[in-house]
């Protein structure tokens, strides 16, 4: 059946768009996979979040789209951290973080913690405070989940952690900040 004749099965036709295929085992070098595969990944729209800590190893944070709830008995999210980030032996060390998903208008704070910007700098822009665990919860965060890191794994670049959540606080409104095709979008 030609494209132009087919539907969604609500009765819209579907319009012909080039959907580009790539197999990664026919491309060869690594730049150009690595490439293709950060451009997919850029059209996989995911929450933004500031991911904190504090403890012996110090307090920081860092910007994440790569966390995802794992289980809800017993309460798990994953958080993905690269080992070459400047937060990662603070996180690892301090075995705490508090995942706080953005609200839509926290743009700003998102790119002050995914920059080189001084960790003490970074939480000085907007109020904090703390749930259970000592890292630090956005007092005005869609939600904020307080969590103890129980395992690590190693993958490739990174380290994935799971994180069991010990508590959380959430607003009762507000919208969304998610990142898409390389920009922020409010929801």
């Amino acid at each position: 059946m030609p494209a132009s004749s087919r539907n969604n099965g609500f009765g819209t036709p579907l319009m012909s768009i080039a959907f580009k295929k790539h197999d990664f085992s026919e491309i060869e070098d690594p730049d150009q996979r690595r490439a293709c595969f950060r451009g997919a990944m850029a059209r996989l729209g995911a929450a933004v979040n500031i991911v904190t800590t504090d403890g012996p190893a110090g307090r920081t944070g860092f910007a994440a789209t790569a966390v995802c709830s794992v289980s809800d008995d017993p309460p798990t999210l994953l958080v993905c951290l690269n080992r070459s980030a400047s937060v990662h032996a603070a996180v690892t060390e301090n075995r705490v973080i508090c995942v706080n998903t953005l609200n839509a208008g926290h743009q700003s704070l998102s790119n002050l913690f995914g920059g080189k910007t001084p960790p003490n700098e970074r939480f000085a822009t907007t109020d904090w405070s703390v749930i259970k665990t000592g890292a630090p919860a956005l007092d005005d965060a869609l939600v904020a989940f307080d969590c103890e890191i129980e395992s690590i794994s190693q993958q490739g670049t990174h380290d994935v952690l799971f994180c069991k959540v010990v508590g959380t606080g959430q607003r009762d409104q507000g919208n969304a900040l998610l990142y898409f095709d390389r920009q922020y979008h409010e929801i």
